[in-house]
């Protein structure tokens, strides 16, 4: 796929650098900071800031996310960025409506109108707000089918939920699959991703990490990793018991 550079400066904005600080300049997330220059592409999650039938202009990188995204022109010659999927194409006719005559690749409806086994991507939680889940590059989940007022759908993560079946998605999966065989090679280029170092805990001393201390190259010398803070570190489930969407939810994720 051979993409352009940024062709309408109206739809780019710069943002500010927060570098994993809080608003009060705390550090909240570690290992974040410097990297190179990017400007902010901005997105039509929602996918009616354009009329349609709308023309796939250019195919262009995005800094801020890890698929590729498409330029797309309207017929009031309006553009609006939106996420590019897998095999689209430039001067591709792309369509929005409610009730589409054809599941064409990159074309967007209500969850309603999408038959059993199709595959989507850009998919919307709540009707009208846009876009919410399976967005990041090479992923797209599956109708499973229909049950009164929802679409039951399978996740990437294989987790099968529930939504609301006036919710909008794209047909197709996202762009670029090939990112995840993505090799960093080099510790610059990890700096260049705005990617800070980020030191062993087994190679501080006690006081400074739960896995510190001992002679030479020595185990963590507990059960289960911590955080320099004695939280666990792996296999702890972050997910409230009592979350309201767990309603939704037919079988977890592996």
């Amino acid at each position: 796929m051979k993409l352009s550079k940024p062709t309408d400066k109206k739809l780019i904005k710069s943002l500010k650098r927060k570098a994993g600080r809080n608003n009060q300049g705390r550090i909240t997330v570690r290992h974040q900071g410097g990297g190179a220059k990017k400007l902010y592409r901005i997105i039509d999650f929602k996918g009616d800031l354009i009329s349609y039938p709308a023309k796939v202009k250019a195919l262009e990188y995005d800094p801020y996310r890890t698929c590729h995204i498409m330029l797309l022109e309207g017929k009031d010659n309006k553009k609006s960025y939106q996420i590019a999927p897998q095999n689209i194409q430039i001067g591709q006719e792309i369509f929005f409506s409610d009730k589409l005559q054809e599941l064409k690749t990159g074309n967007r409806t209500k969850l309603k109108n999408i038959p059993t086994g199709t595959s989507v991507y850009n998919i919307e939680l709540e009707p009208r707000r846009g876009g919410r889940i399976v967005r990041s590059a090479g992923s797209s989940a599956t109708v499973l089918g229909q049950e009164g007022k929802y679409t039951i759908l399978q996740m990437p993560s294989k987790e099968t939920r529930k939504i609301l079946q006036d919710c909008s998605a794209s047909i197709g999966a996202v762009s670029y699959p090939e990112w995840r065989y993505r090799v960093i090679k080099k510790a610059g280029t990890s700096r260049l991703m705005g990617k800070r170092p980020s030191v062993r805990g087994s190679a501080m001393n006690p006081v400074d990490h739960p896995h510190g201390g001992g002679e030479g190259r020595a185990p963590i010398g507990m059960k289960h990793p911590k955080t320099p803070w004695g939280k666990p570190a792996l296999g702890k489930k972050t997910r409230k018991r009592k979350k309201w969407t767990n309603k939704y939810i037919i079988k977890r994720r592996k």
